[in-house]
């Protein structure tokens, strides 16, 4: 018996003793299995990391590209209309408007480098109408309206965007490619209000009739005066100088018989009174003006026939004379009548266009025939307007502001 229970004792010692062997041989598999398991786990992780961080930061670099060619082209089309407005022909002008382009893109970073463009090959100037969007034709005999800039970050051009980790993902770089399509257009189809405080709407509340524009258009008018810059030591004058530009008189030179007298319009308050009147002569139509169109459910915009009626009064008051001196070689904008009905300050004016103008004399005292509130026409820019495809809204010598249309 005593021998017995020595060997079962033991005999439970030696299969303790074994059985601890394979548990600890068994965990020490288990824990070298697990390590290998979270290698490979933090290997996938890493490349997953990779992989996303490249993605978001070429995302980023594509967004850089896109606002530095939208950049780029606003200030070329922006150069292209200052020489429209100084009547320097395209092609003349193309250096300029290159450089502009260069110099905004330059500014700008694109994966924390400023790029270049090239003058010769990534800028396109031409016309662009939205009737047919993305073509941008060349200008040939239509007056050249956009600018296209193409900006390219490239092996060849700018160098390709680098990535942060291109040993583990294996590629080292991505190649990027926009354009962007900067357009002005000669159409507007009336005014919003303007977004900022104290901002105004550069309007003439002055109206001219439709037939003696055309004629002026035409070049059927006399050609006499222009506006010089440089005259009286830098601050500007009237000369008896012809500019390829006629004049004609906003009062009080006769009109079409169908057309009716010409006068002054009521552009917000009620009353149309001088001094409305004259406060919009040397400022503008401001917010609060255009706030009576919106309270009365409308805006300053023509309707599905091209055409607003605006309450006026016939006829200019010598009241405002000092007014419209103080403006003598300014441009606004002035609209145009096709008809008039009523008579006095109960007159109603059937606004047809809006048109841009310069102010060159004034004298609204003494005899009639001595009269005259001399204009004629200048090309510029009308600030909130409202663009329209219609073919009544297109204009002669009035822009919209410069826009991103591709």
């Amino acid at each position: 018996m005593g021998v017995n229970m020595i060997t079962n004792e033991t005999f439970r010692r030696s299969v303790g003793k074994s059985g601890r062997r394979r548990a600890t041989t068994l965990n020490q598999k288990r824990r070298g299995s697990a390590l290998v398991l979270s290698v490979f786990l933090i290997a996938t992780l890493l490349m997953v990391a990779a992989v996303a961080i490249d993605f978001g930061h070429i995302n980023v670099s594509r967004s850089e590209v896109k606002r530095t060619a939208d950049a780029a082209a606003m200030a070329a089309c922006w150069e292209l209309f200052d020489g429209v407005v100084a009547g320097t022909p395209a092609l003349e002008q193309r250096p300029l408007i290159a450089t502009a382009a260069d110099d905004i893109a330059g500014l700008n970073l694109v994966s924390s480098r400023s790029p270049s463009l090239n003058k010769d090959d990534d800028i396109e100037i031409g016309y662009y109408t939205t009737r047919e969007p993305g073509v941008l034709s060349p200008a040939g005999s239509l007056e050249p309206n956009a600018v296209r800039v193409h900006l390219r970050q490239t092996d060849a051009v700018n160098s390709a965007i680098p990535l942060f980790f291109g040993a583990v993902t294996g590629r080292h770089q991505q190649s990027l490619e926009t354009h962007s399509t900067a357009a002005m257009f000669k159409a507007v189809a009336g005014f919003h209000v303007p977004d900022e405080e104290g901002e105004c709407l550069d309007i003439l509340p002055i109206t001219l009739d439709l037939a003696t524009w055309e004629k002026v258009c035409a070049k059927q008018t006399e050609d006499k005066l222009s506006w010089d810059p440089q005259a009286n030591e830098g601050r500007g004058g009237v000369v008896n100088k012809g500019d390829g530009f006629c004049e004609c008189s906003l009062y009080p030179e006769p009109t079409d018989d169908a057309a009716g007298n010409r006068g002054t319009v009521d552009i917000g308050g009620g009353a149309n009174s001088t001094t409305d009147i004259s406060r919009q002569i040397m400022t503008g139509i401001s917010a609060a003006d255009m706030a009576a169109f919106q309270a009365e459910g409308g805006t300053l915009e023509f309707d599905s026939n091209g055409e607003c009626v605006l309450n006026g009064d016939t006829g200019i008051s010598a009241a405002i004379k000092d007014e419209l001196h103080s403006i003598v070689g300014q441009t606004r904008i002035i609209p145009i009548f096709k008809e008039v009905g009523g008579n006095g300050d109960n007159a109603q004016f059937t606004i047809v266009a809006w048109e841009g103008v310069r102010i060159l004399g004034v004298k609204l005292t003494g005899p009639m025939h001595k009269k005259h509130l001399t204009i004629q026409p200048a090309r510029m820019v009308a600030k909130h307007a409202i663009y329209s495809e219609d073919e009544f809204a297109e204009t002669d010598f009035l822009y919209t502001p410069v826009m991103l249309v591709d």
